[in-house]
């Protein structure tokens, strides 16, 4: 025979289980968080962006596109480096890779466009996470103990 109080110690018990899971869930998923978006559409999303707008000069997998990407090409100007996690891109924060792909880099004496006529910032954001996605763990950790995400 069920009673009243088996049926909720019952249901208090699988609460329990449910609230233990989901507790559990978002500890790892805090630890161990997706990078940048814990959406991965916005990655793809950004990856499909990144390679029909960057990767003709950053290369298909942000591993650059010349091997000398530190030292001034003809033109006297720096060529796009890498943005795969091996250049210097992680030395800075979100806000100012945001900002220099919005501005691009011609008035401080580079080759990169302004971005922001042809991408809106929730566009920009969805690159720089894929871009995230591509850095070796190491890397990333050592972004956000540099104050990535300001």
């Amino acid at each position: 025979m069920v009673t009243a109080a088996r049926v909720v110690r019952t249901l208090a018990g699988a609460a329990a289980v449910v609230i233990g899971a989901a507790s559990s869930a978002h500890a790892q998923s805090a630890s161990t968080r997706d990078r940048a978006s814990t959406d991965p559409r916005i990655v793809e999303a950004g990856g499909k962006l990144y390679r029909r707008n960057c990767a003709v000069c950053h290369g298909w997998r942000g591993e650059g596109t010349v091997a000398n990407w530190n030292q001034p090409g003809p033109d006297g100007k720096m060529p796009p480096p890498p943005l795969n996690g091996t250049a210097h891109t992680w030395h800075h924060p979100r806000s100012g890779l945001m900002l220099v792909i919005r501005q691009g880099t011609v008035r401080i004496g580079g080759n990169m466009p302004a971005w922001k006529d042809r991408l809106n910032d929730a566009q920009i954001s969805a690159i720089i996470d894929h871009l995230i996605s591509l850095w070796p763990e190491d890397v990333y950790q050592a972004w956000l103990k540099r104050g990535g995400y300001n």
